[in-house]
């Protein structure tokens, strides 16, 4: 599991740039630059043709990709539709109700207000008060079609420089990665996440990782931290987005319903918390409860068995549980290991859906 700091930025300042200031300048003039110089063509060939797949992808997608500010931080979003609605990272909403959005395009700040917030998923969903005309809604991917080494473009505001895009590669899929406490979120386990080597820094949470088609592959969220910095310092080139499918379906029931109805989640139908043995060490997840009809009670799991495997993977205690669901979906079949009355036993379980608040 990956050690994550949100990609969402807490304060307002603007960052400290280096770069040219007014002045004298041993530099010769733009004039006197290019006298006797010799014209150069444009080069041809791959390169330039990467190059220009980057230019078109950028002038298409980018215009979809704004900024959101709160009364504690800024991060980004993408443009859902033309009525306004924009899809985002709920730990970017945090509690707030009520936003300014800066369109790639323009600098008049934009009323929007909250629609919906779905933590669990760490999305959510604000709409402009009063939307302008030539919205352009982005095109979003079938993230299952994402192939490892696909080229990848992120687009947000990192550090509230607002329209910046970093490149990389699509480096892992189906990353399941548990995300730190925030204000609005209480932190989320995420499944089938897409990580990508594209720089992915404060400011960029909620904008888009792009395919070289101009369309959302995910929602950036988070980058992976040092385990020696004690999450304080990025880890370079490792950086994680909430996959499209994930996004649009979520997205869809915030819009229409204002909640969220089918999480899409797996689900064993139990409560449990952490087990520990008798020397105090988390040793598995004990059953404190089982949802009538549920995935645990056709099984025939019980109140007290206490979970020590999902599969193929180890739980040693709650945490485990929830991450080793993450990665799974509804309807898929597992074996689940538990042990009772000091023995150990195995079961076949047909998981379910986790249930929406």
């Amino acid at each position: 599991m990956s050690t994550a700091v949100l990609a969402a930025v807490a304060v307002l300042a603007a960052p400290v740039v280096a770069g040219c200031s007014s002045g004298s300048s041993s530099a010769a003039s733009p004039a006197a630059a290019t006298t006797g110089a010799t014209a150069t063509t444009q080069p041809t060939g791959p390169a330039n043709q990467l190059e220009e797949a980057y230019r078109k992808v950028i002038t298409d997608v980018l215009p979809s990709v704004v900024q959101i500010t709160t009364g504690s931080g800024l991060g980004s979003g993408i443009v859902y539709d033309d009525k306004g609605d924009i899809v985002t990272n709920a730990h970017v909403v945090g509690t707030a109700t009520d936003f300014t959005v800066t369109l790639a395009n323009s600098t008049k700040p934009l009323n929007a207000k909250l629609v919906a917030s779905y933590p669990d998923s760490d999305l959510a969903v604000i709409r402009l008060t009063d939307p302008p005309s030539g919205l352009k809604p982005a095109s979003f991917a079938d993230s299952g079609k994402v192939q490892l080494g696909q080229i990848t473009l992120a687009m947000g505001s990192p550090l509230g420089l607002s329209s910046s895009v970093t490149d990389g590669i699509v480096s892992a899929t189906g990353r399941t990665v548990s995300e730190p406490d925030s204000p609005g979120s209480p932190g989320a386990t995420i499944g089938n996440m897409v990580q990508t080597s594209a720089a992915i820094n404060p400011g960029n949470s909620g904008g888009a990782l792009v395919n070289l088609d101009g369309q959302v592959i995910g929602i950036n969220t988070l980058a992976a931290t040092e385990p020696e910095s004690n999450g304080t310092a990025a880890a370079p080139g490792i950086g994680f987005a909430i996959p499209a499918s994930t996004v649009t379906r979520i997205a869809d029931q915030l819009i229409k319903d204002g909640k969220v109805t089918n999480s899409g989640r797996a689900a064993l139908g139990i409560t449990a918390r952490t087990f520990f043995d008798q020397e105090f060490r988390p040793a598995g997840a004990v059953i404190v409860a089982v949802s009538p009809g549920g995935a645990a009670e056709a099984a025939g799991l019980q109140v007290g068995d206490v979970i020590t495997k999902v599969g193929d993977t180890t739980v040693d205690s709650l945490n485990a549980l929830t991450t080793a669901l993450a990665s799974l979906s509804p309807g898929d079949k597992t074996t689940v290991t538990y042990t009772r009355d000091g023995q150990s036993r195995t079961a076949e379980v047909t998981l379910g859906t986790l249930a929406t608040p």
